[in-house]
């Protein structure tokens, strides 16, 4: 049987190929331990000035004073976010390219199945979440129901008669809706609209009954009293509106349905970066500067990270992807 022989030059090359590999590995924890060590390129799937770009936007400035690089926001919306989280997902994974992304991220694969080209929970490392907004139910003042309860009862009586109207399908909203209506048992009348803006104008103008929207969208009409709202879907009342009371509260069961803005990684992030921004991230939630930002957003502040931010990814998209099957939900 042949047995090479192990020449004085044969240990010398071995000891340097592993000099090589263990010095590239001690190069690459460290390169990781300094970062950032230039610029980070932040992705939002949304255009400039809407709550997700202002989120962005406040957490940018923040993460480029603690981590000494800048932070730059790039606004690529379309398809519904999928070009932004696309262009993350392909990104190399060492944290010069994140998403900041919303809970509609978790809406893609029902609604877009095979379509798209990355998998929105195994392509990414969630990182923390910063913001939420928790979906309110908000009625037309013309509309003869003063609680939940009310509210109930009509849309019971009249199956179908009641409109819920939403941002659009396969919006958080219609997903808020439709969770409910499953909930409940009730037949709602959805109308879906070309964005919020429209749906809120009819909405005062008594046009349309009701909308699971997000607070952040009808807060000024709250509170100047031109839309009345019925309960708020969270764990706890919302301090933006600390008069109104939950669902649960309101005797409908423990229906949530916050809209939570997020920083996520391309898969495969070293650990010492993750930790990093997470650091930011968390830190960023606590400040005072932030919430005082966010409340102007009727947005609240809030730190989920690591594997509970993934486990809520998780839960939220095979949620959202049976939903959409069973409504037979499906986005252009």
């Amino acid at each position: 049987m042949f047995k090479p022989k192990t020449t004085l030059a044969h240990i010398r090359h071995t000891l340097a190929a592993i000099t090589l590999i263990a010095s590239g590995a001690g190069w690459a924890q460290t390169n990781a331990a300094a970062y950032p060590t230039q610029a980070v390129k932040l992705v939002v799937g949304f255009a400039a000035g809407g709550p997700t770009d202002v989120v962005a936007r406040t957490f940018a400035d923040h993460a480029s004073k603690a981590l000494g690089q800048p932070f730059i926001v790039e606004n690529k919306p379309g398809a519904n976010t999928i070009l932004a989280a696309q262009a993350v997902a392909s990104a190399p994974a060492d944290g010069y390219t994140l998403l900041l992304g919303a809970t509609n991220h978790t809406m893609i694969p029902g609604l877009y199945q095979h379509r798209v080209k990355f998998d929105a929970v195994r392509s990414f490392r969630p990182l923390c979440t910063v913001a939420r907004s928790p979906t309110v139910l908000v009625v037309a003042p013309s509309l003869p129901v003063r609680t939940l309860a009310d509210y109930l009862q009509k849309a019971r009586a009249e199956p179908g008669r009641v409109s819920a109207g939403t941002a659009g399908v396969g919006s958080s909203g219609h997903f808020a809706t439709e969770m409910f209506a499953r909930a409940q048992g009730l037949q709602l009348n959805h109308v879906p609209y070309k964005g919020a803006a429209p749906m809120v104008t009819d909405l005062m103008g008594g046009q349309l009954d009701s909308s699971f929207a997000t607070l952040g969208s009808v807060l000024p009409q709250i509170r100047s009293g031109k839309l009345r709202a019925l309960a708020v879907g969270a764990s706890q009342r919302s301090p933006l509106v600390p008069e109104v009371p939950t669902f649960a509260e309101a005797g409908a069961g423990p229906y949530a349905a916050d809209v939570w803005f997020g920083l996520l990684a391309p898969a495969g992030l070293p650990d010492a970066v993750a930790q990093a921004l997470e650091r930011a991230a968390a830190d960023f939630a606590r400040r005072d500067a932030t919430a005082a930002t966010l409340r102007g957003l009727g947005l609240e502040a809030e730190s989920v990270c690591g594997p509970a931010f993934a486990t809520r990814l998780a839960r939220e998209v095979a949620t959202h992807t049976q939903l959409a099957q069973a409504l037979d939900l499906k986005a252009e």
